[in-house]
């Protein structure tokens, strides 16, 4: 009889110890998936301030114009101020809201950047036509192919993290010790629609 309770007890004993390990396992899983999503949330945020670097240059280069509309320069400045004042970590990366304060101040800035590189183009083409205003705009368009290319990248690890905090006997792990789901950035409003383009 008391060898029966020996050998059961031993059973229990590696049962909890097989499953510890196989928590400890899947906790160090979810650990190195986390510091995958920061890392990549990392390149995408050096590329974003990338982009809020050059705006200020861009900004001197078209304050050459005498006659350049003030509203849009200023436009441009504060939609930087926005974009750099809203700052996330990778603790943020599971609040909707902060990840789309975020993105919405981003758009915000890609938006006013475009409307102020069209507005050279076409009321100032002289200006548009110098080596400083060409270089300044060839580096911006190269900064926002890098930052659709490092959106992608961290929304694929996003979703492989994800997948992983969703899965059992992750989820199981993940809940105990607080990982959560993280946001990815999501496609503007409209950009499932081709922008109309017109040559007259």
């Amino acid at each position: 009889m008391r060898s029966t309770g020996a050998i059961v007890l031993l059973v229990i004993v590696l049962l909890i110890g097989f499953a510890g390990c196989a928590g400890c396992g899947t906790y160090n899983s979810l650990v190195a998936a986390d510091t995958r999503v920061e890392e990549e949330w990392a390149n995408l945020e050096s590329v974003y301030q990338r982009r809020a670097d050059l705006i200020p240059n861009l900004v001197a280069t078209v304050q050459g114009a005498a006659d350049f509309e003030q509203e849009t320069l200023t436009a441009v400045t504060e939609a930087r101020t926005r974009a750099v004042n809203i700052e996330l970590t990778g603790d943020d990366l599971d609040d909707a809201s902060r990840v789309q304060a975020f993105q919405n101040a981003q758009t915000e800035l890609a938006a006013a950047t475009g409307s102020l590189i069209n507005l050279v183009r076409e009321d100032y083409p002289e200006l548009g036509a110098t080596d400083a205003f060409r270089d300044l705009q060839v580096q911006l368009e190269g900064t926002e192919n890098r930052i659709n290319t490092q959106r992608r990248d961290y929304n694929a690890v996003v979703a492989d993290y994800n997948q992983s905090v969703r899965t059992f006997p992750n989820n199981l792990i993940a809940g105990i010790t607080g990982f959560g789901r993280k946001v990815p950035f999501e496609a503007e409003a409209g950009a499932e629609n081709a922008p109309d383009v017109s040559f007259d």
